[in-house]
């Protein structure tokens, strides 16, 4: 196998001060900085991907978006996926279920294969866990190929925002664990 060099990189939300896509940025420098120095990084931002609510009548009506187009495509267009997802109410964000769900319209195999790392962070004990369970065990439904995963508890505590990085060594080392297990 050879080794992979375009990292796509996004969090499963539209905060625009979203936690998870602080998380999912340092990620990607990491696997950049120290794992695959030749990495090619793409941090997407769902807001650029936009769209009307997912529903079979639209669909019908006018198509497909060209957001969505594009989105399946960038992952198509990519080695591996690192994704940080947000946790709304046990679950996923709403941007992100949309964007997902018009995605697997194009193909139910939205990851298309691809090797992926993912992640989840919250401010609170439970780093968005009970989200992170869900994509653990739908993702591989979706054509996923999670090499690993990793939940960032108490987000305010445990990473640096103001340097964009992970504070908790124990945490750092995990990243990095889980991150090296896309080679």
């Amino acid at each position: 196998m050879t080794t992979p060099n375009k990292i796509l990189a996004f969090a499963a939300s539209n905060s625009s001060t979203s936690i998870n896509k602080m998380l999912v940025t340092h990620a990607a420098e990491v696997l950049k900085d120290e794992i695959i120095p030749a990495a090619n990084v793409t941090i997407l931002d769902l807001n650029d991907f936009e769209m009307p609510i997912f529903s079979v009548d639209r669909e019908q009506a006018t198509g497909i978006p060209e957001h969505a187009q594009a989105f399946f495509k960038a992952i198509g267009d990519s080695d591996v996926l690192l994704i940080s997802y947000a946790e709304h109410n046990g679950s996923y964000s709403s941007a992100y279920k949309n964007i997902f769900d018009w995605c697997s319209r194009i193909n139910a195999e939205v990851f298309q294969g691809k090797a992926m790392v993912i992640m989840s962070t919250s401010p609170g004990p439970y780093g968005a866990s009970n989200v992170l369970k869900t994509a653990n065990d739908s993702a591989g439904f979706f054509a996923a190929d999670i090499r690993g995963s990793i939940s960032v508890p108490n987000f305010n505590d445990t990473f640096d925002a103001e340097k964009g990085r992970l504070m908790d060594t124990d945490l750092a080392a995990e990243l990095r664990a889980q991150l090296a297990k896309l080679l």
